[in-house]
């Protein structure tokens, strides 16, 4: 099991599967939010079946499929609204996690520091420095 947290809520990770959901709910997650599109991954972990094994689980299931080219801030502030925002402990995951995360810190943006931001994520594994200029930009 690979869930990298970002923050005491906040986890991110790289594709997960439908087995697994027993043990994120044991380890305190309370939602899976699936950052993964389904043209990527074969049927047993589209969206559908992950949202099955959550739930049957006693798991909550959000989904927000996210491409670079569609993490405008829209997107992003929705990702932010049915993750982070919400109680519980949510574990993001997409290919590898750092879509995840980069979505994670767009909708940081104006709210932490760049430098409390980036240290986040680069305490979870994921270097998104390239973010700094978008985040200071925006910082509080």
């Amino acid at each position: 099991m690979d869930i990298r947290q970002i923050t005491p809520r906040y986890y991110v990770a790289p594709q997960i599967s439908p087995d697994q959901m027993g043990a994120f709910k044991e380890a305190g997650i309370t939602r899976i939010l699936c950052n993964r599109p389904d043209e990527e991954v074969p049927p047993a972990f589209a969206a559908a079946a992950m949202q099955a094994a959550a739930e049957a689980a006693g798991l909550e299931f959000a989904v927000q499929p996210l491409t670079h080219q569609t993490m405008n801030e829209k997107v992003v502030a929705h990702n932010r609204a049915i993750g982070v925002d919400q109680d519980g402990v949510t574990l993001a995951y997409c290919a590898s996690g750092t879509r995840s995360c980069i979505a994670w810190a767009l909708g940081q943006a104006g709210l932490q520091s760049a430098d409390d931001i980036l240290a986040a994520a680069r305490a979870g594994g994921y270097d998104v420095d390239n973010l700094r200029p978008y985040l200071e930009q925006h910082a509080p």
